[in-house]
């Protein structure tokens, strides 16, 4: 961006965007006032996850066997064979009712403290995706609160909303051999931000 007219053009209020994907540009203006809302977008999501996640942990009493088997089916799920089939896989059963509880208090304290905030986004959609999947319920349409929310993780990934006082942004300018960590990896801008 050496050419003054690649600029963002910021004035005291907005914030001039503009993206091209296959071909389509999308622009628009966004107000200063948005770093607020993304962070609030992280914090509510990250408090929502940690604090689903941790009522799991502590009641020690999570089982997604009867969920996997009896949800998807009852409710019409395309995806209930799946849906059934990992709940009769013992191992599969077992290593669910780890990972959901546990990934959502990670991926909860990830949003809130603004750590690998992309990979934790990444994650929560896909729950939210899974979730979305085994709640089927399209009485009202296909856009209900699951959907909603993976689309939420997904613009927290999007907006970078980690570098919005979040560690992401300490962790990106550390300095690494004299380059900020970012800079000499650059992968890593898929896990922070």
């Amino acid at each position: 961006m050496s050419d003054p007219s690649e600029q963002p053009n910021i004035t005291a209020t907005e914030i001039n965007i503009r993206s091209t994907i296959g071909g389509i540009t999308a622009e628009g203006r966004i107000h200063t006032l948005s770093v607020w809302f993304i962070l609030a977008l992280r914090l509510m999501m990250g408090i929502a996850f940690f604090q689903s996640g941790i009522e799991k942990v502590l009641s020690g009493s999570f089982d997604a066997a009867g969920y996997l088997q009896n949800a998807p089916p009852s409710n019409g799920s395309p995806a209930a064979d799946l849906f059934v089939t990992m709940g009769q896989t013992p191992w599969f059963v077992e290593f669910v009712n780890v990972a959901v509880p546990w990934g959502e208090v990670l991926i909860g304290l990830g949003l809130i403290v603004g750590l690998l905030t992309r990979l934790a986004a990444f994650w929560g959609a896909f729950l939210m995706l899974l979730f979305y999947l085994g709640n089927w319920e399209i009485a009202h349409g296909y856009i209900n609160g699951d959907f909603a929310y993976m689309l939420v993780f997904l613009s927290v990934a999007a907006f970078g909303a980690g570098r919005i006082l979040g560690l992401d942004a300490y962790v990106e300018g550390y300095d690494v051999g004299g380059r900020p960590l970012i800079e000499r990896y650059p992968w890593l801008r898929y896990l922070l931000g």
